[in-house]
């Protein structure tokens, strides 16, 4: 019979020695893989990618439950935030764009285990530059790389919603008054926070039939405070219901008044000689409805108009009759605002 490498039921030497050797090839194998997955998949470069990439795909809900990225309240704090403040902007369709072209420029390596990661990427026409600072956290399966920011990527942008409280963001509508109570609910002009993933770009402004904001984009930068500012203004809508509404009470509640003195209206006349009949307004010119921002309110300055008085007098000199037509020139001055049902309160100043 041949030879065996088996003798009595034992290994011989040499079928031990290739065993052995075959283990230790396996194992030497083994953490080859390991230590290339977790120098590129698993590794601190690959997870800055990730992060990178997931906005670039507007993936912000992965973005934002990339681990270091959340803030406790103790980091809210050190940023002067409160602990409510809103995350509202952690959401899909409120980026314009992310970051393209990326590309790590370096990965250091530190005593204790952290990383700083610089990365090169494009934001909408320019080439930025970030280094991030990660630090490894708990392995997985204990064998398998995993990290965190050591310092939160996310943007703090500071919005101004002048003249109007609401705003957009990509598809999405925001109340800057969400968290406010008392009298800061009716402030003409609203300040709020919000937490944003960076980098990215975004785009505010508003549209509606009577407000409009020329769109203001912002490039949120990671750990950047960024302020933005939605200027609402009226749009030629609102202007014209305004004008609507100045005509009308001219016309229909002072013209119809039969004196000389309308009673609440901007125009009339003393008249030294006798009033033989009713006299008869009519408006030659009404004032044109220009709206800017106030402290409060839109308002119109003091804006000229023109009043005809047509009447039949008897001179107290003489005796004589006649009728009397003369131009009567007045300014309007008034304020306008949107309640918020959407319709508009005019009041005279």
């Amino acid at each position: 019979m041949g030879s065996s490498g088996r003798r009595g039921g034992r290994l011989s030497p040499l079928a031990i020695a290739g065993w052995t050797g075959l283990a230790v090839l396996l194992a030497a194998a083994f953490l080859a893989a390991l230590g290339g997955l977790n120098q590129t998949l698993y590794g601190s470069s690959a997870f800055i990618e990730r992060y990178l990439g997931n906005i670039a795909r507007d993936d912000i809900v992965s973005a934002a439950a990339t681990p270091g990225v959340r803030l406790d309240d103790d980091e809210l704090a050190a940023l002067g935030l409160t602990e409510d403040v809103s995350t509202a902007l952690l959401r899909s369709g409120v980026v314009e764009s992310g970051p393209e072209d990326v590309r790590i420029v370096s990965d250091v390596a530190h005593d204790d285990g952290s990383h700083t990661v610089t990365a090169s990427y494009r934001l909408e026409s320019s080439i930025v530059e970030t280094a991030f600072d990660v630090r490894p956290i708990e392995p997985l399966y204990g064998l398998l790389h995993r990290w965190e920011f050591a310092t939160s990527p996310l943007a703090v942008i500071q919005a101004t919603a002048a003249h109007n409280p609401l705003f957009t963001v990509g598809s999405l509508t925001l109340d800057s008054r969400a968290t406010k109570t008392g009298d800061a609910l009716t402030a003409f002009s609203q300040q709020a926070s919000y937490l944003a993933i960076a980098p990215a770009v975004y785009e505010f402004g508003y549209q509606s039939t009577l407000l409009e904001a020329v769109p203001a984009t912002v490039v949120a930068e990671p750990g950047a405070t960024v302020p933005v500012t939605i200027d609402a203004l009226p749009t030629e809508a609102f202007v014209e219901r305004v004008q609507t509404k100045v005509d009308e009470y001219l016309t229909e509640q002072c013209a119809t008044q039969a004196v000389l003195q309308p009673a609440g209206c901007p125009f009339g006349v003393a008249i030294d000689d006798r009033i033989v009949g009713d006299p008869k307004w009519t408006i030659v010119s009404s004032p044109e409805v220009t709206l800017v921002p106030g402290d409060s309110s839109f308002e119109m300055p003091a804006t000229p108009g023109v009043a005809r008085i047509t009447v039949d007098v008897q001179s107290l000199f003489d005796g004589s009759f006649s009728t009397l037509e003369q131009d009567e020139g007045f300014t309007l001055a008034l304020e306008a605002t949107v309640r918020p049902d959407g319709s508009i309160s005019i009041q005279l100043r």
